[in-house]
């Protein structure tokens, strides 16, 4: 993704795009057609604003302030003024990928040519992001409801020359020195353009883009450890046949258990569950794997068919529609108030997100337990320990694991229920979607780490399984063992310090060692 050109156009943008923009150091070009389309919107703004009558956003306040009309020499003020007001962030700053998610999706709205700024303010918004220049944006201040204000606000700021921003060596300078160290002259915002800046759900857009991202990646991690569990405690693969999936058709369900398949291929540990003690069927955190992650798997899917939509859109409040004026020519169109900034598409499958990965966290959590009791591992050492009694082996390890997965559950709690009107009672219903996307961001990486202790108890348990040579596991739970050692992630033995192994361990699950592992055996998994 490093080093290549997005260029943003008037039909939007693919979630790609985004990803390359805020992870990597794609450049970003403003399209031709796009800076056409936004011209032709300003031409619909500066007609209007030549009109006697008060227009919403261009000649009058905002909000419940909207009563009030502009007059044309203050009106540069008022756009200053509003952005300066509405960057009223607290608390600690968002991480840089997340601003760089959201100024670029606030460009590609600004190139629909639906909001009515001029071109100047969009190619500036693209110089910001080539020079990496990332303004500092806090914690608080967003409501999900006429778009992500504050965040945006601080956004704002910077391309006026004003505020503080992160400069590409990383630190914290006044916006106006980074801009012109970087030859950017900041703008000079006219009517409507500080409030096409502000007003759009770009933060927890941005946030839910690279949430899924990250999910993805996630699933396929837990189906591999899923699978490195049942193989450890000597469970059955017979559930995970196609066929059996196939009368319950839905479709994470059946990918989930394809890719524990292909894990599990060749395995000699597989399908012992009746050499100790007999068991007719494993536990549910083995046997119902596939369920449980392919449920998360298919509302993954919905969510990224939400964000998609999203994408394609131009949220913006007043909108600019062109060729509905008498006489038609440049600046014919109007201006339509409207409720297009309201999260809550966005914010209802951010909590559902939350939710799908808590419940994930949790089986994982389950399928670890079992690996440590002596009761129900079949045949494993307590804790997974050299010398049950002088060593505790995992004991804690499971601790932490328990404590992420409550962690997990708390933050499933949904932030779209909850609302506290704002702006005098003029917005009485928001989303929450902000409060929704940073709190699925915590989740998502408590996923990780969760997903990182079960593979890190699941790698041992294979390893003293197969120490006696007589039962080996399969080539690609080989390759994935091979390659957690490879990584420093140490192994069976006495006791020592636990935290730099889960640490690394976590590190290899979330940079996508893990599923390299896998797959150097399996080919691509879902």
């Amino acid at each position: 993704m490093d080093m290549q050109n997005v260029v943003v156009g008037a039909e939007g943008t693919a979630a790609e795009d985004v990803l390359a923009v805020a992870r990597g150091t794609a450049r970003v070009t403003v399209g031709e057609d796009a800076l056409a389309g936004i011209a032709a919107s300003r031409a619909v703004i500066d007609a209007l604003a030549a009109k006697p009558e008060p227009v919403y956003g261009v000649s009058t306040g905002f909000g419940a302030l909207a009563v009030r009309h502009i007059t044309p020499d203050l009106r540069a003020q008022l756009q200053r003024s509003l952005v300066r007001s509405h960057a009223a962030g607290m608390g600690p700053r968002v991480e840089r990928e997340v601003v760089r998610a959201l100024m670029f999706l606030r460009l590609k709205t600004l190139a629909s040519g639906r909001t009515g700024v001029r071109p100047v303010v969009a190619e500036t918004m693209a110089a910001l992001l080539n020079a990496g220049i990332t303004p500092v944006v806090h914690e608080y201040g967003s409501l999900g409801c006429s778009g992500d204000l504050a965040p945006l606000a601080h956004c704002a700021q910077v391309l006026m020359g004003e505020g503080v921003a992160e400069g590409p060596d990383g630190t914290v300078r006044p916006a106006a020195e980074l801009l012109e160290e970087h030859g950017i002259t900041p703008v000079e915002l006219r009517e409507k353009e500080g409030l096409a800046l502000i007003n759009g759900t770009d933060g927890m857009l941005g946030m839910l883009l690279l949430a899924c991202a990250d999910l993805t990646a996630l699933f396929t991690a837990a189906d591999i450890t899923a699978a490195l569990s049942l193989e450890a405690l000597l469970g059955t693969d017979r559930v995970l046949a196609a066929d059996l999936q196939a009368i319950r058709p839905h479709p994470g369900q059946a990918a989930s258990a394809e890719n524990m398949r292909r894990v599990l291929a060749g395995s000699g540990l597989t399908g012992h569950h009746q050499d100790d003690a007999p068991r007719v069927q494993d536990a549910y955190s083995i046997r119902c794997a596939p369920q449980v992650a392919g449920a998360g798997r298919d509302t993954l899917a919905h969510a990224r068919l939400v964000a998609d939509r999203e994408l394609a859109a131009a949220v913006d409040n007043p909108v600019v529609l062109l060729g509905d004026a008498e006489g038609g020519g440049p600046g014919a169109g109007r201006v339509e108030s409207n409720g297009n900034f309201h999260g809550a598409p966005v914010a209802y499958v951010l909590d559902f997100l939350a939710i799908a990965a808590a419940d994930l966290g949790s089986i994982a959590e389950r399928r670890t337990d079992r690996l440590l009791d002596k009761n129900r591992s079949h045949g494993l050492p307590p804790f997974l320990a050299e010398d049950p009694g002088l060593d505790s082996g995992l004991m804690i390890a499971q601790y932490t694991q328990a404590a992420l997965v409550s962690e997990m559950k708390r933050l499933a709690v949904p932030a779209s229920v909850d609302s506290i009107p704002s702006s005098a009672m003029q917005e009485d219903h928001v989303s929450m979607g902000w409060s929704a996307a940073r709190k699925l961001r915590t989740a998502v990486d408590n996923l990780a780490r969760i997903i990182a202790v079960e593979m890190f108890a699941a790698t041992r348990a294979l390893e003293i399984r197969s120490a006696t040579g007589e039962l080996r596991p399969a080539p690609a739970s080989q390759a994935v063992l091979a390659a957690v050692r490879a990584a420093g992630i140490e192994g069976a033995g006495p006791d020592r310090f636990l935290s730099p192994d889960l640490e690394a361990a976590y590190a290899f699950v979330r940079d996508g060692s893990l599923a390299r592992a896998a797959e150097s055996v399996t080919g691509p998994l879902a």
